[in-house]
């Protein structure tokens, strides 16, 4: 059988940086072509581990995939997954080529924790973007705060996903306890579908901003997000990693109407560390060049930037990556 491959950022979303961003690329034009491709590729099919379909990471893992495939003359594509665990697993197993992880399940990754049994052979391409907790309920609902949540239906996320990793450390911040809560465990789709039927009463969600499927759940349903104290984000750094940092989301995001605090991670794009180090560098050739073509459709993407790919805290870069890096620098 083939194998198949598959600093602190400013508080709060800025709106202008992304759209500044995305002009700047524009204006740049295209960038100039790849270098002469690693010989490492094969006629293999290759897999980018994404994320629920309704997500910001399966969006810009289809971009990617198509980018990297038209770049590099080469088969590559996107698979729909339950989240940074998964996407993790995924990596360090070689069914994956790439993936996309939250900060601090990366972190858990490499260090054998949490979720994971043993240390990880994964590594970081680059921290892409910040990611946000999204705590979802309806605009009618009584839930005001976290405690409201206990004796409810709330999904806290899919199995192996980092939003359960990081909703059941908020609600221990927060002194919740999780068991009074009834989770049915789903993704970010049937989280969406779930809430529009009324069968939960909320959902946890970590994502960049706008994350699509809430978007477009806001248009139809009309929903609020609960805030994230800063204390709660300080204790679950204080307990687990210092991964996290206190953020907002602005007015108008998702139809709100005030700022709404909340917490932010970064999001690294990864991969197994005997990935060879010609193709992670052709990776980032191609997703550096093709930031202007990925940010038309996933804005996200803008916010990539060559001074801050590097810091990947406690997950080390793949030396592919700290090859290219090093190259743009000279």
């Amino acid at each position: 059988m083939n194998r198949v491959w598959g600093q602190r950022g400013p508080k709060g979303f800025a709106w202008r940086r992304i759209a500044a961003a995305i002009l700047v690329l524009v204006l740049a034009g295209t960038a100039t072509a790849c270098s002469p491709r690693s010989k490492d590729w094969s006629s293999a099919r290759y897999v980018i581990a994404g994320g629920g379909s309704n997500g910001l990471y399966f969006a810009y893992g289809s971009e990617l995939a198509a980018e990297l495939s038209s770049s590099l003359d080469v088969r590559m594509e996107v698979a729909e997954t339950a989240g940074s665990v998964d996407n993790l697993l995924r990596v360090s197993s070689g069914e994956a080529l790439l993936g996309f992880a939250q900060g601090d399940a990366a972190a858990d990754a490499v260090a054998g924790a949490g979720p994971f049994d043993a240390p990880m052979p994964v590594q970081a391409v680059a921290r892409l973007y910040d990611e946000y907790l999204h705590v979802v309920v309806r605009a009618d609902s009584p839930i005001d705060s976290l405690d409201d949540l206990a004796g409810r239906r709330v999904s806290l996320g899919a199995e192996n996903s980092g939003v359960n990793v990081i909703a059941s450390r908020v609600l221990d911040a927060a002194d919740v306890d999780a068991a009074t809560i009834e989770d049915p465990e789903l993704d970010l789709s049937e989280s969406i579908s779930a809430l529009e039927r009324s069968d939960i009463d909320g959902f946890f969600w970590v994502g960049g901003i706008p994350t699509p499927g809430i978007a477009q759940l806001a248009e139809t349903a009309p929903v609020r997000l609960l805030p994230i104290e800063q204390g709660w984000v300080n204790a679950v750094n204080a307990r687990y990693s210092d991964a996290y940092r206190p953020s907002d989301f602005p007015i108008g995001l998702y139809g709100l109407d005030a700022s709404q605090p909340t917490m932010a991670v970064p999001n690294y794009l990864v991969t197994s560390s005997e990935t060879p180090d010609g193709m992670v560098r052709d990776v980032l050739e191609s997703l550096f060049d093709g930031r202007t073509r990925i940010a038309r459709n996933v804005p996200a993407a803008a916010l990539l930037d060559l001074r801050q790919a590097i810091f990947s805290g406690p997950v080390d870069l793949h030396p592919g990556a700290v090859a290219y890096y090093r190259g743009q620098r000279d």
